[in-house]
């Protein structure tokens, strides 16, 4: 909460601003996808500079070249889409969970980037969502989906994967993206406002052909075990060694 107040602190006079052209994105039915998505991106770099967290990405070149994919990243809090946002230089779309989808500015940019809010509770709405995200991946939309479900909290270590978030993928025949986010609970979960460094790692993708006879938690444990190695071998070594 207390780099969310120097985020808003440090930017005030072009906070209105900010979330007038981000309310603006989500109304206007003329503004593309790629628009949006550049204006929310500039935001989120905006503030991340003013709350002192500095991103680094790794394995930008594991990104498919052809739109139509998801990226599936370990949770580790509310900081993990601004991560995304920061780094990603091609636009996606998110899933979200019900209860976050009101909250304040968050709601703007879930309607700029048309993300899709998932009701966990409703089994006939998730199923819904399900083939939905499936037939805008292979319409050529980016998804980012958090397949643990709820966040960690045990810092840098991973939740047991759903294989029901990978229904999608399997329905689309899509690439599979696994990322590992590194530190990322930390900006907003700690109480210190000192400069913090966040890392991302994309890893190789999973095409269909790789995946396609593996069920569902099959998936889930695959992606699980290689960001998981990704990331116990940054703390191995100290650094990030590209995959």
């Amino acid at each position: 909460m207390r780099r969310i107040l120097l985020m808003v602190f440090r930017l005030f006079l072009k906070t209105p601003y900010y979330f007038f052209q981000i309310w603006r994105c989500g109304k206007k039915a003329d503004i593309t996808l790629e628009e949006s998505y550049a204006c929310v991106k500039k935001v989120t770099k905006a503030a991340n500079r003013a709350g002192r967290v500095s991103i680094e990405a790794y394995g930008l070149e594991n990104i498919p070249k052809e739109n139509g994919f998801i990226f599936f990243p370990n949770h580790q809090g509310m900081f993990d889409v601004l991560v995304f946002l920061d780094s990603c230089p091609v636009p996606f779309s998110f899933v979200i969970k019900k209860e976050a989808s009101n909250v304040i500015l968050l709601k703007q940019i879930i309607a700029a980037l048309k993300a899709i809010v998932i009701d966990r509770e409703d089994i006939k709405q998730s199923l819904m969502i399900i083939n939905q995200v499936a037939e805008e991946v292979k319409k050529g939309r980016n998804f980012l989906i958090f397949a643990e479900g709820t966040r960690s909290k045990m810092g840098n270590k991973l939740l047991p994967f759903k294989g029901g978030t990978f229904k999608s993928a399997l329905k689309s025949k899509c690439p599979i993206v696994p990322c590992a986010l590194i530190d990322s609970f930390k900006p907003f979960d700690e109480k210190s406002i000192a400069r913090v460094t966040v890392k991302l790692i994309y890893l190789k993708p999973m095409y269909y052909d790789e995946y396609a006879s593996m069920k569902t938690n099959e998936i889930a444990e695959e992606v699980k075990c290689r960001i998981e190695e990704a990331i116990a071998d940054y703390e191995r070594k100290g650094f990030v060694v590209c995959p």
